[in-house]
């Protein structure tokens, strides 16, 4: 397996059924990366020792899930260079508004990516790694691109068979 060029960090073991759908987009396009827990609130030094090593491993985007006050996305940004992609996961009693809040409201020069609440948010955090990574490697251009255009193919697919199976229906 090739070294790691994504970083995917959550505050918590219980937010991977939300950030599993970054992964699994990483795999879906061959991108090698890792996946750690910590937490900005109750591990900041793990925190800072993980985002100041990321680029000695070869990381080139760090992708961070948090819930509630979600200060990680921030806290990470705070400390490197390398782009930050924040995920807001809604596991408090604000459904993740908190979280969306949190992770996109930062001040000027602390740059995170928003994503949405929970699941599309993650697999969006995968799809924005693989487009800045595609930026200066062919190849990963060239699966964007396929990708796209399956897409738009699943729509017409799922288009046909609704009008298949409601015709004369309308």
């Amino acid at each position: 397996m090739s070294k790691p060029l994504v970083g995917i960090l959550m505050g918590s073991d219980s937010d991977f059924p939300i950030m599993e759908e970054t992964s699994k987009v990483l795999e879906k396009f061959g991108v090698a990366h890792e996946i750690t827990v910590s937490s900005a609130h109750r591990s900041p030094e793990r925190t800072r020792k993980y985002t100041l090593g990321a680029p000695k491993r070869g990381i080139k985007i760090l992708v961070a899930g948090a819930g509630a006050a979600a200060h990680l996305a921030g806290v990470i940004a705070a400390e490197t260079t390398l782009p930050v992609i924040g995920v807001p996961i809604g596991s408090s009693a604000l459904n993740g508004l908190d979280a969306l809040l949190s992770t996109t409201q930062m001040p000027g020069g602390v740059s995170v990516a928003g994503m949405a609440i929970g699941k599309a948010g993650a697999k969006n955090a995968g799809v924005l790694a693989v487009q800045i990574l595609a930026l200066s490697d062919k190849n990963l251009h060239k699966k964007l691109v396929k990708y796209k255009k399956d897409q738009a193919k699943e729509v017409e697919r799922k288009s046909r068979k609704l009008k298949s199976d409601h015709a004369g229906n309308t």
